[in-house]
């Protein structure tokens, strides 16, 4: 968080560059909307792809960034945290309204899914194939199927999925958005009419390499923190202060054990900036097989995630509720 409370902040036309280290592989965003909220115009983000220094078995590695607009009838495009009034939504993929990816069968592609959006939660569809999970937010995961080929994800949220070609020339597998009100198509996976790339299908993808976060966290002795996402304490990034006392704070090497409760009639993100967490199922006796830095809360839902407090620091937290109209807010916590 030292960059937003101190002296750091770039003004308009200035250049800066920062020198930043990459302990870990994976799928990342570079989003610099902290303070974009009622702006002339919106912010996007970029992805931040840092690959593995083991190979990993695919044939194509393909950025899939899903952003969304609201754009007046005279074509202004509105930046968030302001009321659109009945602008026209629009959704992209890479910049584009419509994403088609020309493969070949029995090709394995690697696509990152993001949600690179302002404020909606989606879920990214690809029709009639096996969609593999591998990792999520940036972190490798024990692979499973995505349910009926559908990946969720909350604002900021990444996925990153193997899909192996059908050997059917010609063939088209729709990818399909839905953002909680419809469907609707963004892009396709084309098989084109050359052979297939090879006479039969890869084998089952291993794991991706560990980035070596822990196999197991220490729940019994954990600090543990309930953390309502709608109490007084969070403030807009533009109001921010180091001054402000931490949400938490906890020892180098401790587990950390949030209890997040969203007490409001909409669903609300949650981000953690500096770690990754593990989602704890609801008796407190383990965890989902993922790691996680974003997590989406329906309204009146308390969610527990624990995490190993490995990095000293002082560090933000967000939390943003689903609409448009939402401010961003910001507290932080610190690792000693």
């Amino acid at each position: 968080m030292d960059l937003l409370a101190g002296s750091s902040i770039l003004a308009a036309g200035a250049r800066t560059k920062l020198s930043l280290t990459t302990p870990h592989a994976g799928t990342g965003l570079c989003d610099i909307r902290l303070l974009a909220d009622g702006a002339a115009a919106p912010t996007r983000p970029l992805p931040l792809i840092i690959n593995e220094s083991e190979p990993v078995t695919v044939d194509r590695d393909e950025v899939f960034l899903v952003e969304d607009w609201r754009v007046t009838a005279e074509g202004a495009a509105l930046a968030p945290g302001v009321d659109p009034k009945g602008a026209e939504t629009i959704f992209t993929v890479n910049g584009a309204a419509h994403a088609d990816i020309l493969v070949r069968g029995h090709q394995r592609i690697r696509l990152r899914l993001i949600n690179g959006c302002q404020r909606a939660v989606i879920a990214v569809k690809i029709a009639d194939v096996d969609v593999r999970v591998m990792a999520i937010d940036g972190q490798p995961a024990e692979p499973f199927s995505a349910r009926n080929g559908a990946v969720v994800l909350p604002p900021g949220g990444r996925s990153d999925v193997f899909v192996d070609v059908p050997p059917v020339p010609g063939a088209t597998k729709a990818i399909l958005l839905h953002d909680g009100t419809a469907a609707r198509p963004v892009g396709s996976l084309i098989v084109g009419s050359e052979l297939p790339i090879r006479s039969a299908p890869l084998p089952p993808a291993p794991p991706l390499p560990s980035n070596g976060l822990p196999d197991r966290l220490d729940l019994k002795s954990a600090v543990r923190v309930e953390l309502p996402l709608d109490a007084p304490d969070w403030t807009s990034p533009a109001k921010f202060s180091a001054s402000s006392p931490p949400a938490f704070q906890a020892k180098t090497g401790r587990t950390v054990v949030l209890a997040l409760t969203n007490r409001t009639q909409i669903a609300t993100v949650f981000h953690l900036h500096g770690h990754s967490f593990r989602l704890l199922d609801r008796l407190d006796d383990g965890w989902k097989p993922y790691w996680l830095d974003t997590l989406a809360l329906e309204p009146g839902q308390t969610q527990r995630i624990a995490f190993a407090a490995a990095t000293a620091g002082r560090f933000l937290i967000e939390s943003i509720a689903t609409d448009w109209a939402a401010p961003r807010l910001l507290r932080w916590y610190e690792v000693r």
